[in-house]
């Protein structure tokens, strides 16, 4: 019936086509926020990679480089890396790299690392130890990225074994970032928080208005630790001024072997202006 009509009438078919197709495509364009075009994806990876160590005692360090390699991730989050590794680790994946050292001991050091595609600006390491047989920080770095430079911060963490030193490093945390930050930057905090008991939701979620990408995603915290049967949820990617899309965990081998904790990837995507 269509061909038929075209046939017949077809100047005034085809104006009546086009006016359609350019009214659909108006449509759309008022149907979506014009800042969707220039959405932002960072993919984001969390990991205690307990010294490069991992099922029975084996060496890891050079298969952890190599898959993270593959995950080839935009944010790298590192807990327990020794001074020796973080360079070898970051070879061939980003240039960019800072590291907050918190154990020192006769044969080295050991602490956090922050991996980027993005150029670090600025980096400083907190130091949240309560107990000098358990030396803990907060490393933060600072990083500009996406197509309008925005300014995002970055801190990598890893809490205390007791709940109770737990509580005293979160609230130094939470001063720290309303000390530093102001309420409307960007901000990524992972690590591997220790917290199998939720206390962290308190603080960071009610208090900071944080959210939680597996949390948000799944409506339950990862369960990360120990990494060859899982029940403890240990590890976190806190976010602000992001949506997550994705968050899983890295339960496939060989990442399953490679240390005692389960590594974490989540997907960001950076909310438009009137969302924020």
């Amino acid at each position: 019936m269509l061909l038929l009509y075209a046939k017949l009438f077809p100047r005034f078919y085809f104006q009546t086509f086009y006016i359609a197709i350019l009214t659909d495509i108006k449509q759309n364009i008022l149907n979506c926020d014009f800042n969707k075009q220039f959405v932002m994806n960072i993919r984001i990876l969390t990991f205690n990679i307990h010294k490069g160590i991992g099922w029975g005692r084996t060496p890891t360090l050079d298969k952890i480089h190599s898959h993270i390699q593959e995950l080839h991730p935009d944010i790298i989050f590192l807990q327990e890396i020794r001074g020796s590794q973080f360079e070898e680790i970051s070879s061939e994946i980003w240039p960019h790299l800072s590291y907050g050292k918190n154990a020192i001991y006769r044969s080295g050091h050991h602490g956090n690392a922050i991996l980027s595609k993005f150029p670090i600006l600025l980096s400083d390491n907190i130091d949240l130890t309560l107990r000098h047989y358990e030396r803990r920080g907060l490393l933060h770095s600072i990083i500009k990225f996406g197509s309008f430079e925005q300014t995002l911060h970055l801190l990598c963490v890893h809490l205390g074994l007791s709940i109770r030193d737990q509580l005293k490093q979160l609230k130094k945390i939470v001063t720290y970032i309303q000390s530093t930050l102001s309420d409307q930057d960007l901000l990524i905090l992972g690590g591997d928080f220790n917290d199998w008991t939720g206390s962290a939701t308190k603080p960071l979620i009610k208090g900071l208005g944080l959210q939680e990408a597996f949390l948000h995603c799944h409506q339950a915290y990862a369960r990360t630790f120990p990494a060859w049967a899982p029940l403890l949820k240990l590890d976190r990617v806190y976010y602000r001024g992001f949506h997550a899309s994705c968050a899983h965990r890295l339960l496939q081998h060989p990442w399953r072997i490679l240390s005692d904790h389960i590594a974490l990837e989540a997907h960001l995507t950076l909310k438009n202006v009137n969302e924020q």
